[in-house]
């Protein structure tokens, strides 16, 4: 089962829910972890591991070969993207702005655009006993989150398609990104806060979520921090709530240190536990 651990911001505790969850589960079943926030990739800090393997990965853009080229400006037509431009006598290619579609490369009369590999970041896999963590970073200076979310993806589809649980750390928003990540699994589970921020970021969520049209539920972190319009919110729009954690100085110290939080905090231990059965019935519901 894929599941999808998600906000419409930052800051609400994502990566802390991703990482114990993850351990937790990892107590009586295989599971596979994957942060794919691959710009700020942070789970590793509560996920210690032993690291088992490490790969270069490549995105694929095109280089203009002036020999060839008729200068006919299909490349700029069919580029949505705006990272092929005809300006004069000349093809300039933006690598930054590419997504890497192939389009201008296969669709030019001439064959002068042929892509080729530019490393964008590096994929490593970890194993802390039970538990496989696959951590993907950006290269500092790259602008396209996506194509490493897939290869990342792909990777752990691949070679932990086998384990019962797939997490995946995403990253925060609602942007292209967070839709690569979200689109196909099989449940999301939204973090929130109970703050004016935080419902207004879990509306933005809640909307893409439905647009994607996959199933969710939210979990509300910091419970107790600020008022009720969150679970208004929720009961008003039919959406689950999942369970709370508890707002607590404790939880604060032992992240900022870098641990996990359900060892010592049986609220949050609870809370797990609630999410796993959560996710046991919809797996049951899916399979009815």
């Amino acid at each position: 089962m894929k599941i999808a651990i998600a906000s419409g911001k930052g800051g609400t505790g994502k990566t802390t829910l991703s990482t114990n969850l993850a351990v937790y589960l990892s107590e009586s079943a295989r599971v596979a972890l994957g942060d794919l926030d691959v710009e700020e990739p942070n789970s590793g800090l509560y996920v210690q591991g032993e690291e088992i393997e490490r790969h270069d990965k490549f995105k694929y853009v095109p280089r203009w070969n002036p020999a060839q080229c008729d200068l006919c400006g299909t490349c700029q037509l069919v580029c949505n993207f705006n990272a092929v431009l005809k300006l004069g006598q000349q093809i300039m290619v933006f690598p930054e702005l590419c997504h890497g579609c192939y389009a201008c490369s296969e669709l030019c009369p001439t064959g002068s655009l042929p892509m080729i590999p530019q490393k964008m970041g590096e994929l490593t896999v970890f194993r802390r006993g039970p538990l496989d963590f696959v951590e993907s970073q950006l290269n500092i200076g790259e602008e396209q989150a996506v194509p490493l979310i897939k290869q990342t993806l792909k990777q752990m589809n691949g070679s932990f398609g086998d384990r019962e649980y797939l997490i995946y750390d995403s990253p925060p928003g609602t942007s292209c990104p967070v839709i690569e990540v979200t689109k196909e699994a099989d449940l999301v589970i939204l973090v929130t806060e109970p703050t004016p921020f935080g419902l207004h970021d879990l509306k933005l969520a809640v909307e893409t979520m439905r647009e994607l049209g996959v199933e969710f539920g939210v979990v509300i972190n910091r419970h107790g921090l600020g008022d009720d319009r969150v679970e208004r919110y929720c009961a008003e729009q039919s959406i689950d709530i999942i369970t709370t954690i508890p707002n607590h100085r404790k939880i604060a110290e032992l992240y900022s240190r870098g641990e996990l939080l359900y060892p010592s905090i049986p609220e949050v231990k609870n809370a797990l536990e609630k999410i796993r059965l959560y996710i046991l019935e919809r797996r049951k519901e899916s399979r009815s």
